[in-house]
């Protein structure tokens, strides 16, 4: 399912959380690991001389040799084969590049921050233009490589296409692990005053979610698995965190757009708010 795994790093704190979990995710599927660090040459000083700039970046290079190997002969001694590189350039455009000349099948990558999870930042254009499953990782995530489960996968759904595609994936991880499955779907309030909607139409939103949740349940109750599904109301992203905190969720699989409309905005613009807020790993497919 998964035989290469792509893992950029940037050496901060946030960075050893993604390596875990990729760490992690190739002992699982016996994938090979590819630790990648790209040279970020739009963010250099304003006006250095070339002598200055070719040594700021030969620095910069070392250090990226340094952390690829360390966290390539971690690799090793797990019994994973794993290769590094080091790039120079715009890092969400190496990333993607990588990704592409590989074949990936996967990339694990931390969010390094939040408030930078957003349209713009590394994460998020990787996010929004990878080809394959993004999982991002927050700060915060702390199990070591040993300890790392996913005993309980939360699937997020509108019956989009996106998200169909993001639960497709999700299974796949809750299949290796015999995971619960839990699937909400959340009629969006702040999109539909619902003391002046009609019941027709509250009674059509909450039939359209219960339609979407069963979808997926069915397809995790052939796999073997159970599924609890619940139709929530409220704003999508603060259901999302508060479900995902109640079940105690190993991980949150979203697509990257959604149907939006009448079925409210579930995914999509929410992705990024619950990238942004949630300690839990999010599995992101486009």
């Amino acid at each position: 399912m998964y035989s290469t795994i792509l893992l950029p790093i940037d050496g901060s704190s946030g960075s050893e959380r993604a390596v875990d979990r990729a760490l992690a995710f190739a002992r699982r599927f016996d994938a090979v690991v590819h630790v990648l660090s790209v040279v970020d040459t739009g963010n250099e000083p304003v006006g250095l001389d070339r002598k200055r700039r070719d040594e700021l970046r030969r620095r910069a290079e070392k250090r990226s040799r340094q952390a690829t190997a360390q966290v390539r002969d971690r690799a090793t001694d797990l019994g994973l084969e794993a290769t590094r590189a080091v790039r120079e350039g715009a890092p969400h455009r190496s990333v993607l590049e990588y990704a592409t000349a590989e074949d990936v099948d996967l990339i694990v990558m931390a969010t390094r921050d939040r408030p930078d999870v957003r349209l713009g930042s590394t994460v998020g254009r990787v996010i929004e233009r990878a080809d394959v499953p993004v999982i991002a990782v927050p700060s915060e995530d702390g199990p070591s490589v040993d300890a790392i489960s996913y005993d309980r996968v939360v699937i997020p759904t509108d019956g989009s296409d996106a998200a169909e595609r993001a639960a497709e994936r999700a299974l796949e991880f809750a299949e290796t692990d015999g995971a619960s499955v839990y699937v909400p779907y959340v009629v969006d309030t702040t999109s539909y005053d619902l003391e002046e909607t009609s019941r027709s139409v509250v009674g059509l939103l909450k039939e359209g979610g219960q339609n979407a949740v069963e979808a997926v349940a069915e397809d995790a109750r052939e796999r073997g698995l159970s599924a609890k599904t619940d139709v929530l109301r409220g704003a999508p992203d603060e259901e999302l965190l508060e479900y995902a905190a109640g079940v105690e969720a190993d991980l949150i699989a979203m697509g990257t757009r959604g149907r939006g409309g009448a079925t409210g905005d579930l995914l999509g613009s929410t992705t990024a708010r619950v990238l942004r807020r949630t300690t839990r790993p999010v599995l992101t497919v486009r």
